[in-house]
């Protein structure tokens, strides 16, 4: 065993004891982070507008406090923007992940505290090497690197925006020199094919035995080093290759394709919740498909369901809720637009469950995200496809027509019969949503499947300055955009 690794082990112990106690503990746990973080608001000037030294419980806070989405909490972080100090968190906040989101063409820059990039986000990936070499203690990842394939960032007046992942590589690469890859200059190129060509380089040599980052953009990034290299499996370029830690998008569409870049039945596939407003959950168990929420990274949990705001303590396993956070970051009673299903409350376990506004109810059909991952699953598994990126919009009713959605397909691979995958996509459809099936009976066609060219969906999300595949849209916006660009690329 190397010193690093070690050393290491020695460190991870005593967060696996942390980690086991808030697991014994949630009330106490999330009791003591509502504490810390009222105590950390006293001096802001949101404290001093909301009273909050008066909160001395969750439910006096709750009283005081409002809920904020992102457009009521953007006067505050304007103000954090601008460079005021003591806005909603203690000193000046010069960090800013920005994201257009999945629902809004609009830029949110989301404020990102010294406290919350330490003590929050870094935390989450090493509690994650922490549980991967407690459930593996024959694990190598400590003699090797992890590979990260970040976005931009740059310099917008004294403040950092861009995207959280280059912020984590832009502030920490003193850290995790000899530990990451690519170089922290390489790993921030804004254009994503010079990034990829780059890594390609500079990597495929290199002892890498784990890679981290959103599989859409991580696919893409694979496929360029085997192009590379020359090699028919990642295995062949990187043997001892044994995690990938994902997250951001849904991973069951990406996973055949993954499993066919790594042929080892050895490769662990370990979700995580790191999003732009903080790290929540991970996966603390490969046997599991859910992930164990974390409780003492500085933020204090809610969650809505339909108007009824809840503790932690109040949620009930099956169920998905909104969620509400307030977190060291300086969001307080911020409702992230993400919906997520308990799975246990014994421990405290998720799943994410889309977003809060992506959804299609043009026909009275209620249909979620969750309701078309299962059904593509399904799709795939009884036809053999696999589908890397989808999305979904309604085609409207006319004088002679019923209603439909229209589904955008990129397939890694195209089942023999697509007749028979749309019909398999249908009637799991209806099988997961009963008001869908209602509709299907009455106001809407089955769906209308429209194929793009592999490469469409990234190339579409360059182009827009996108990170995310919006799955379900309410209207034509991104169907029309999509078609759009498909005609454009066809006449370059």
């Amino acid at each position: 065993m190397s010193l690093r690794s070690t050393i290491c082990r020695a460190w991870f112990s005593q967060r696996l004891k942390a980690i086991d106690r808030f697991r014994r503990h949630p009330a106490e746990t999330q009791e003591r982070m509502f504490r810390q973080l009222v105590d950390r608001g006293l001096g802001t000037a949101f404290g001093k507008r909301y009273g909050l030294s008066a909160a001395r419980t969750p439910a006096h806070f709750c009283a005081l406090v409002p809920v904020f989405d992102y457009d009521s909490f953007k006067p505050w972080i304007e103000r954090m923007v601008a460079g005021e100090r003591n806005v909603a968190a203690p000193g000046r906040v010069g960090l800013f992940a920005r994201s257009s989101g999945t629902t809004s063409d609009r830029s949110k820059y989301i404020p990102v505290t010294r406290e919350a990039l330490w003590w929050n986000h870094t935390l989450g990936m090493r509690d994650l090497a922490a549980l991967v070499a407690d459930a593996n203690p024959r694990t190598r990842m400590f003699d090797g690197k992890t590979l990260t394939l970040g976005g931009s960032c740059r310099r917008e007046g004294r403040n950092l925006v861009g995207d959280l992942s280059a912020l984590l590589i832009h502030e920490t690469a003193f850290l995790s020199r000899g530990i990451r890859a690519p170089r922290s200059s390489t790993a921030i190129i804004s254009d994503f094919d010079r990034k990829a060509e780059a890594i390609a380089r500079e990597c495929s040599g290199q002892h890498i035995v784990a890679f981290a980052g959103v599989p859409s953009w991580n696919l893409a990034l694979m496929r360029r080093v085997l192009e590379f290299t020359g090699k028919s499996n990642l295995l062949e370029v990187w043997p001892d290759l044994e995690l990938f830690a994902h997250g951001g998008v849904e991973f069951a569409p990406y996973r055949r394709s993954f499993e066919a870049l790594i042929p080892s039945p050895g490769m662990r596939y370990m979700e995580t919740y790191n999003a732009s407003e903080g790290f929540f959950a991970l996966a603390d168990d490969p046997q599991r498909d859910d992930m164990l929420l974390m409780l003492d990274y500085g933020t204090y949990f809610e969650f809505r369901d339909g108007h009824t705001v809840l503790p932690l303590a109040g949620v009930r396993p099956g169920r998905s809720y909104a969620m509400i956070i307030s977190s060291n970051n300086g969001l307080w009673r911020y409702e992230i637009g993400d919906r997520v299903e308990f799975t246990s409350t014994d421990p405290y376990r998720i799943r994410f469950a889309g977003r809060t506004r992506q959804y299609i109810n043009v026909f009275g059909e209620e249909l979620i995200v969750e309701n078309a991952d299962r059904a593509l699953a399904e799709a795939c598994t009884r036809t053999g496809a696999v589908v890397t990126e989808y999305s979904v919009a309604p085609l409207y009713m006319s004088l002679s027509e019923r209603g439909a959605h229209e589904w955008f397909v990129e397939f890694g691979r195209q089942p023999d019969d697509l007749e028979r995958f749309a019909a398999a996509l249908d009637e799991a459809l209806r099988s997961v949503n009963s008001d869908y099936d209602a509709k299907r009976q009455t106001t809407l066609e089955r769906q209308h499947l429209t194929v793009v060219a592999p490469g469409t969906f990234m190339g579409w999300m360059r182009s827009r300055g996108k990170n995310k595949v919006p799955r379900l849209v309410n209207d034509r916006r991104v169907a029309d955009d999509l078609l759009k660009f498909v005609s454009e690329s066809a006449q370059v």
